[in-house]
């Protein structure tokens, strides 16, 4: 249920429009389903669905030292990523809990008022007119913005500002079809890696388009200036119907991301989380020549095995895990907790991830959920649950 004091998102009436159901989510008046769950989640799964994510909190940190404030802010190596391409990473606190999860994309410099450049190129490292971009999780970007503006303190030449723009993301088998229509150069779209991006135009808005997203699948996300993204979000509805184009509500989202195994602050990562527990683990550059805040203490938490771990739970019979719920070894005993649990629609099972001892963690070990007075039986297997088919080989604008 959303409330009065609910911010919207740009596209707010476009989706009142459509008939969706909103939800409070972040603080945000969101679109929980357009025309249900089930059927906006197969979509993206056969063919694409469109989300809006204008939730997010979008930052640039511009400057000559933008790369090394940055630095000094998440966990990873922001130096090493290349101009046009982009990394995971985590904002943690002294303890080493978790802040919350970002995606920093490295832009082309350009000067103010220039053209965007449309080209990756290959150098790391801090360069004149640095342009970074974080994406960071709607209910977190003051705390982000209040910490890379406190490591910005004092440098000369380092800007952090919000960026007002949406953000849609685009997910599924055909999205590269239905984005490579809306852009004036498909053939360098298509040739876009995974957490790569690059500044183009989208139905000729002015965009910021990066083959990332949160559902298992192939897709981009799209930044727009906010007072466009009602046009964009039209008009790529209509060139993506012939592809299975649907709009699609955080339900489904949450069903995708769950299935493709991937954590959501709040859920799995907290600041009482920390990167190792989570398995994330692979993004801490300990070794990085710029010190970090909770640098010290991932440190000592990456010289000690982890007490508890996560893990992906299928259970058996079709009760639904849920948040919150114990798991044991035996009936009556706890000795973890459900943090993310939904029905799988590509499964057609119930499943979960979920915080145990790592003795408890092996695959195949037969854990007890409490589900509303009940014991049911969850087997941990190894993440994620879905992974997405190979790309199909076709041409641009191709039609199934």
């Amino acid at each position: 249920m959303s409330t009065e004091t609910d911010v919207r998102s740009p596209l707010h009436d476009v989706h009142v429009e459509a008939g969706a159901v909103f939800s409070s989510f972040a603080g945000w008046q969101l679109p929980l389903r357009f025309t249900g769950e089930t059927v906006e989640h197969e979509a993206v799964r056969t063919a694409a669905g469109m989300f809006d994510l204008s939730h997010m909190g979008q930052i640039d940190v511009v400057g000559p030292s933008a790369t090394a404030v940055l630095d000094r802010v998440v966990v990873s190596d922001v130096a090493a990523i290349r101009v046009g391409r982009a990394k995971y990473t985590l904002m943690c606190d002294e303890a080493g809990g978790v802040v919350d999860d970002l995606i920093v994309y490295r832009l082309a410099s350009h000067q103010s008022g220039d053209q965007p450049s449309h080209q990756s190129g290959d150098q790391p490292g801090d360069q004149p007119g640095d342009r970074l971009l974080v994406i960071a999780n709607g209910a977190n970007a003051a705390i982000v913005v209040a910490g890379i503006e406190a490591a910005a303190e004092g440098v000369p030449g380092v800007r952090v500002s919000r960026r007002p723009a949406a953000l849609v993301a685009v997910q599924g088998p055909r999205a590269v079809d239905v984005v490579a229509d809306a852009v004036p150069d498909a053939t360098l779209l298509t040739a876009l890696r995974p957490y790569a991006g690059y500044e183009t135009t989208v139905v000729g808005i002015p965009a910021l388009v990066a083959r990332t997203g949160y559902t298992g699948e192939d897709g981009f996300e799209v930044s727009v200036p906010a007072a466009q993204a009602p046009r964009v979000w039209r008009e790529l509805l209509v060139r993506g119907a012939d592809r299975g184009l649907r709009a699609c509500g955080l339900a489904a989202r949450d069903s995708l991301r769950l299935e493709a195994g991937m954590t959501l602050y709040g859920h799995e990562l907290t600041r009482d989380t920390t990167p190792y527990e989570a398995g994330l683990g692979r993004v801490v550059a300990l070794d990085k020549p710029v010190d970090f805040v909770g640098r010290d203490a991932l440190r000592q938490a990456n010289d000690r095995p982890p007490g508890r771990v996560l893990v992906a739970l299928v259970a058996e019979g079709r009760r639904i895990l849920r948040p919150g719920q114990p798991v044991g070894l035996a009936p009556g005993e706890s000795v973890g907790t459900v943090t993310s649990g939904a029905w799988s629609p590509t499964l057609e099972r119930s499943i979960a991830l979920a915080y145990v001892p790592a003795a408890a963690a092996q695959p195949g070990t037969r854990l007890l959920a409490e589900v509303r007075g009940a014991g049911v039986t969850a087997v941990v297997v190894t993440a994620p649950f879905y992974r997405r088919q190979p790309p199909i080989d076709r041409p641009i604008g191709a039609v199934i």
